[in-house]
Order: C-alpha cells, then sequence, then structure tokens
C-alpha cells in the first residue's frame, strides 16, 4: 500500500507557495518551481543579511573618515588614537556622532590627537 500524505503534503505545498507570493509568473503558482525559487531566496536572504553589516560597517567609516578629514587628521589616525586614549565607542556611535554633533566629534578628535602626540614624545 502506498502513502499518499494527503495533508502533509498539502500543508508543505501551502507553506511553500505563501513564501512565493509575488514571484513572477509560474514561479509563484507552481510548486516544483516555488519551491525552487523559494530555496534560492532563503539562500540570498541568508547571504544578504551579512552582506548589509559588512555594508553599514563601509558606510560608517566613509563618513568618520570625511568627518576626521574635516578635522585635519585621517580615519586610520583617529581610530589609532582613540584607542590610545582608551576610548571605547563603536563606528556606528561615531558615524552618529559625525553627522548629528560636530563638536562632540571634535572633541573626540582632539582627545585622539592629543593621545597620539603624547604617544609619539
Amino acid at each position: 500500500m502506498r502513502v499518499k500524505r494527503g495533508n502533509a503534503n498539502r500543508r508543505k505545498h501551502k507553506k511553500i507557495l505563501k513564501l512565493a507570493r509575488g514571484f513572477r509568473a509560474g514561479t509563484s503558482r507552481l510548486f516544483r518551481t516555488a519551491n525552487q525559487a523559494v530555496m534560492k531566496s532563503l539562500r540570498y536572504m541568508y547571504r544578504h543579511r551579512r552582506e548589509r553589516r559588512a555594508d553599514f560597517r563601509q558606510l560608517w567609516i566613509q563618513r568618520i573618515n570625511a568627518a576626521a578629514r574635516m578635522n585635519g587628521i585621517s580615519y586610520s589616525q583617529l581610530i589609532s588614537g582613540l584607542r590610545k586614549a582608551e576610548i571605547t565607542i563603536n563606528r556606528k556611535i561615531l558615524a552618529e556622532l559625525a553627522v548629528s554633533d560636530a563638536s562632540a566629534f571634535a572633541q573626540l578628535v582632539n582627545r585622539a590627537k592629543e593621545a597620539r602626540d603624547k604617544a609619539t614624545a
């Protein structure tokens, strides 16, 4: 006797077709093509969640660098100076300060310059 898996199969198909909603043509209506498309899209989602973190870090570094150069220091010198001054602040917050509060960012830059100058002297 063969097993037809009626309810279980229907639930599985409905779950996949629900995930495929919005895809074009048969990809959203035919189980086999929808299943392939959903599997690929889930792989892309997983990968892109990690890529998004890298993209944001890159953006923060660009913003920090631009603001640091306005204050007469490069990004790498700023980060090095902040480490020597034992100021632990992440790049997200540093970029937010650079954009929204220029005076606070300038104070951090001055502290980094002082620490850098002490270390070289």
